[in-house]
């Protein structure tokens, strides 16, 4: 039976508000529970940049096999029962190894579906790509909930619950998975379309090394801002209301972006996204013990995060036709939260230990200071607009 648009729309919705409450409930509390087992802050940032380390590898295989069969919704609800019958491994593992492994598994398949979903997602949207946001906010929604709802849980229970938590988001993925519904067919092109010639133009160039060093520069606040939180006292749910205040100001970013891209073109709101993080880095670093600074600093998210994030995807959605997106938004996702994010984890583990917090989100600023340097530089509104 046919869907209407809406139908559509919202099933997307729902996957986005039960993927992103997995990441409000796992993100920013995993490490907490990483830490009561007794491991160092470096293997807490290894362990941690598992999740990214597949994003360079995972989606490019997940995506070719989907773009290949022409069946993308298929891909994902495989990849999420995969993912939650490898986090029950989580139940049997406590040494650094056996997690090492657990959060591998998991990482293979679970990165794979958000690529997938982008794709789809603009598929559905039929070319009104500055309306992705309004679909996408709901993850944002879905973020929220979780992460306020986890940390008032974990104020009382056992930080071992964490794992019965995330397990159920997990299945909720799945069961969303299964009420999605494919894109209509795309007509076969005349010619094969040259994905790599569009790779290798200067202004992708510009825009994947610009989102590696966004993503790296959030790479100590996604490992240690709880773990930081908690030793300058701050309780879970309070933790946990900073966490959801940044994810508040990026609906509202996401709501707003169809009017900003024609008020702005997407080269100048990176250019303002890469200013906001430097300053937000060093505030989460040095000031971390005034929270109305850390107040502060979470509403640049919707700047640092959403309206990069928008934009990047925006831009690539212009630049690639509709059959290479979803072999597109998995090299988007690899470059920045692939292995930009795995840089961030690497580095801000090391950093931790040897320097201290304020020295370890000062690296934060100095990648956002890299990012910026590099779209000034390289990318001309033209090129972001596509003309």
């Amino acid at each position: 039976m046919p869907f209407t648009i809406a139908a559509r729309h919202w099933r997307l919705s729902a996957w986005y508000f039960c993927y992103f409450a997995f990441v409000g409930a796992f993100a920013p509390y995993f490490t907490l529970y990483l830490q009561s087992l007794g491991l160092s802050a470096a293997a807490i940032g290894a362990l941690m940049s598992l999740m990214l380390a597949m994003r360079l590898v995972a989606p490019n295989i997940w995506g070719w096999l989907a773009d290949h069969l022409g069946h993308k919704v298929l891909v994902v609800r495989l990849a999420a029962l995969l993912s939650a019958a490898g986090f029950a491994l989580f139940f049997l593992v406590r040494g650094f190894w056996g997690l090492f492994a657990a959060m591998a598994v998991v990482a293979f398949f679970w990165s794979a579906a958000l690529p997938l979903v982008e794709a789809l997602t603009l598929r559905h949207l039929e070319g009104r790509a500055e309306y992705y946001g309004r679909v996408r906010l709901w993850g944002s929604v879905g973020f929220i909930a979780a992460v306020l709802a986890t940390g008032a849980w974990l104020d009382r229970a056992p930080l071992s619950s964490l794992l019965w938590v995330n397990l159920g988001l997990l299945l909720t993925i799945a069961v969303c998975a299964r009420m999605l519904v494919e894109a209509p067919a795309l007509p076969p092109p005349r010619e094969p379309p040259a994905l790599k010639n569009g790779l290798l133009r200067g202004e992708v160039l510009v825009l994947l090394a610009a989102s590696l060093f966004m993503s790296a520069a959030h790479g100590p606040f996604y490992v240690f801002f709880s773990i930081h939180l908690v030793d300058y006292g701050y309780q879970k749910s309070a933790i946990g209301a900073l966490w959801s205040l940044g994810v508040i100001a990026e609906i509202g970013v996401f709501l707003a972006m169809p009017r900003l891209i024609r008020i702005w073109p997407p080269r100048r709101i990176l250019e303002i996204s890469f200013a906001l993080a430097i300053v937000r880095f060093l505030l989460i670093g040095w000031a971390a013990g005034v929270a109305s600074l850390m107040v502060l600093a979470q509403l640049m998210h919707g700047a640092t995060f959403g309206a990069f994030h928008a934009a990047a995807v925006a831009a690539l959605n212009h630049w690639f036709p509709a059959r290479q997106q979803a072999r597109v938004q998995a090299l988007y996702g690899s470059a920045s939260f692939g292995a930009g994010g795995m840089i961030g984890n690497f580095v801000s583990g090391a950093a931790w230990e040897n320097f201290g917090p304020g020295l370890t989100f000062s690296l934060g600023s100095v990648f956002a200071a890299i990012g910026l340097a590099i779209t000034w530089r390289g990318m001309s509104s033209e090129h972001v607009r596509g003309r």
